[in-house]
């Protein structure tokens, strides 16, 4: 773990950069473009969708980080591959994460996708407390990166990828449901939560388990993962996709939607995780429930979503590098203690809320 290169450095990408360099790991940042940022680590310019570039990345470093979006990360994990070289991403795409499951049965390194924030660290809390119960009946996981001050009836704005929220609202949805693993519809399973007195609404998208199923079918009689928006935001999104059509066109519907709700700066992250169970034969339920908000971090205001993303995945790469992970393999984020990971430097942002 000596050499990391993180390919893509806009807002996620050059803070996870910066935490892991701050951690005492050689980083090599890669981009197409040059960084909106001054950085204090190499910055190589290089075309993402290029076969040599990447191999030649790969046969340069132990590890790479890949902060791209999601349609550009198998090719990352083949060169990794290739080269043996450890693989980490922050998909939350099934069909990246399957064929990078399946590269990881002939891979030197640790293989590891979905480490951000869902899938990621949700999948983690979930999973710790899963491990409290003598029999889980149900584990549900909410998360929603959403304006503080939402305006519009949408009450959104794009600090994510738009091609990742377009994918989560028409994907189908898996989950575990009566014991059974099951594939539902996207935006459907409507719900009202709170959290620090506001309002929410939770709807099924896809994506945010990761591959929890696999592990708990047969141990947890329900799992789900949905995301929070503020009220009636799921109502619009099924007009938008389904009535106007536009989950035929889903780069117009992205460049429609950003143009419309471009990012801010004030942004709020609101996680609810909580599970149902058995504890010496009693019914308890656990709960993790948090609000995070912008703060400060190497040198420079960060917003919720960026430093919540950056500081998870860069938290899987300590703990690797530190010999607490498997070094080779698939890894599951389920996989991943707890407590382990809020010890390290970058996951104890998560306690200090």
């Amino acid at each position: 773990m000596e050499k990391i290169a993180v390919l893509g450095l806009g807002k996620v990408g050059a803070l996870a950069a910066l935490l892991l360099d701050e951690a005492g790991h050689h980083v090599i940042g890669v981009d197409s473009h040059p960084p909106q940022e001054t950085l204090p680590f190499s910055v190589e310019l290089a075309d993402m969708q290029n076969a040599d570039a990447l191999a030649d990345i790969a046969g340069r470093v132990n590890a790479i980080l890949s902060c791209l979006p999601y349609q550009l990360n198998l090719p990352v994990a083949k060169a990794a591959h290739t080269a043996g070289a450890h693989y980490f991403d922050l998909t939350e795409d099934v069909p990246t994460t399957k064929a990078i499951q399946k590269l990881s049965e002939t891979s030197a390194g640790l293989m590891a996708p979905q480490c951000g924030l869902a899938p990621g660290f949700v999948g983690i809390v979930g999973a710790a407390q899963i491990a409290r119960f003598a029999h889980c009946r149900a584990c549900r996981m909410r998360v929603g990166a959403l304006p503080q001050n939402p305006t519009g009836l949408m009450g959104y704005a794009f600090n994510w990828s738009p091609e990742g929220v377009v994918n989560e609202y028409l994907n189908d949805c898996e989950v575990i449901e009566g014991g059974e693993r099951k594939w539902v519809s996207p935006m459907e399973w409507h719900e009202t939560l709170y959290i620090d007195g506001v309002q929410l609404e939770a709807f099924t998208t896809s994506g945010g388990l990761g591959a929890m199923c696999d592990a708990y079918l047969g141990k947890v009689d329900n799992m789900d993962y949905k995301s929070l928006r503020y009220p009636g935001h799921m109502k619009l999104m099924n007009f938008f996709f389904h009535e106007l059509l536009m989950r035929d066109q889903r780069q117009v519907a992205g460049e429609i939607l950003v143009n419309a709700k471009p990012p801010v700066k004030d942004d709020v992250v609101f996680i609810h995780v909580s599970s149902e169970g058995w504890i010496d034969g009693r019914l308890t339920r656990e709960e993790f429930v948090r609000a995070y908000r912008p703060r400060e971090l190497a040198g420079a205001q960060r917003t919720a979503i960026a430093w919540t993303t950056s500081a998870s995945v860069a938290a899987i790469i300590e703990m690797a590098a530190n010999g607490a992970l498997p070094r080779q393999g698939f890894l599951r984020q389920e996989e991943v203690p707890l407590e382990a990971f809020l010890n390290t430097r970058s996951g104890a942002l998560y306690r200090d809320i």
